[in-house]
């Protein structure tokens, strides 16, 4: 095992680092305040060849893998953004590159991946229902055949980022549940218009993640040509796990940089705040020993989902690493900021110093994309053997 950084690496962090520094933790909350998507930041990381990162060169990317994108998103999570900016990362270079570059016809790419890139082209994905949940088998939004089209009906809730996408990747049953025998069977994915009139948002208002906007999506009558399915009909769920475990490791790495920015927070402040005795608090025991255990959290997060990255470039089964790595890593972020915001005290419930943000988003991600009883479940059936309990 090696854990040695390489010179590549280096450099890609400190490039992304500046940019991190250029948009800082006030242009966050200024965006945060108005609810406004970070276009200017999505621009300028697109310029600079980082949504792309994981795509290949002949399509315009930089032609590396999950690895450095966990790196980019750590940085950007680290610098200010917090872990708002796994769900950017989620929606346009996983929903979107993942999924095609994996799967989708040599068109697709052709078509889609060089824009995407660049950040002209901006993805979401249409997954959740809203009586299906977590369980995502039972979604009931259908795509019928007709000739060289489909029509597709059905709601989606909590579609992240519909307003500002481009192009969306809708999973729908082209077979009805009760005409397959395998739950896995019958589900396909598309890619569709988001400006479609047949398609409708309508915003959902939340405590957090307020620069990524979620709604609830209305499809009625939707005519896609078949040339915007993915892989083949039918196939989809397979496809679809690919890009689920790409958004774990994606999420986790938003999550180790929004823990590690909260923890410095903390330590800047406890070693400048005195409150007796002229002794900084950070010299308490109270003070030090939950940090670094926050720490050490952090740590063993990061190196798993580093080995689930690894895993997922070398095109290994990383399932567990994967759900794992999200799991401690949404608990320790949570601890950072939940911490941090006790550290600074009143402070710490004040906008300007900036962890309020930082509460409110991560705490998210202790149920989404995937909630903490659902991965003690695959860990529980997938690695320890024991009985299906759903």
């Amino acid at each position: 095992m090696n854990f040695e950084i390489t010179d590549e690496q280096k450099m890609m962090r400190d490039g992304v680092r500046q940019i991190a520094e250029d948009f800082g933790l006030d242009y966050w909350r200024e965006k945060d305040d108005k609810h406004e998507f970070v276009s200017e930041l999505w621009s300028e990381l697109g310029k600079n060849g980082y949504i792309g990162v994981a795509v290949p060169e002949k399509f315009g990317g930089v032609g590396l893998g999950m690895m450095e994108m966990t790196m980019v998103i750590e940085e950007l999570a680290k610098g200010g953004a917090g872990s708002t900016v796994a769900q950017l990362f989620m929606l346009t270079p996983v929903f979107g590159g993942v999924t095609i570059d994996l799967h989708g016809s040599e068109a697709q790419k052709e078509q889609y991946l060089t824009k995407m890139s660049a950040g002209q082209l901006n993805f979401c994905m249409a997954l959740t229902e809203p009586n299906a949940g977590s369980n995502s088998l039972e979604i009931t939004t259908i795509a019928r055949k007709e000739e060289d089209h489909y029509v597709i009906n059905g709601q989606k809730i909590w579609i992240s980022g519909a307003d500002v996408a481009d192009k969306m990747l809708i999973v729908a049953r082209t077979t009805k549940r009760s005409e397959v025998q395998k739950k896995t069977e019958g589900i396909s994915l598309f890619l569709v218009d988001t400006k479609d009139p047949a398609i409708t948002l309508q915003p959902i208002e939340k405590v957090g993640t307020r620069c990524v906007r979620s709604d609830t999506v209305f499809i009625e009558n939707l005519r896609v040509h078949k040339d915007n399915l993915i892989g083949e009909e039918g196939k989809g769920w397979s496809y679809l796990v690919d890009t689920l475990n790409a958004e774990r490791i994606v999420t986790t790495a938003g999550l180790i940089g929004t823990g590690q920015l909260a923890l410095q927070l903390a330590v800047n402040y406890a070693k400048e705040r005195v409150v007796f005795n002229n002794t900084p608090i950070g010299a308490y025991q109270g003070i030090q020993f939950p940090l670094a255990k926050i720490r050490a959290e952090l740590e063993l997060a990061q190196l798993m989902n580093y080995k689930a990255a690894w895993l997922y470039d070398q095109k290994k089964p990383n399932g567990t690493e994967a759900n794992m790595a999200k799991l401690i890593a949404a608990e320790a972020a949570f601890h950072a900021c939940d911490r941090a915001m006790q550290v600074m005290g009143g402070y710490g419930y004040a906008k300007e110093y900036h962890i309020e943000r930082l509460w409110r988003d991560v705490r998210l991600f202790k149920i989404a994309p995937v909630s903490e009883e659902m991965i003690l479940n695959y860990i529980s059936q997938h690695d320890l053997g024991l009985p299906r309990s759903y």
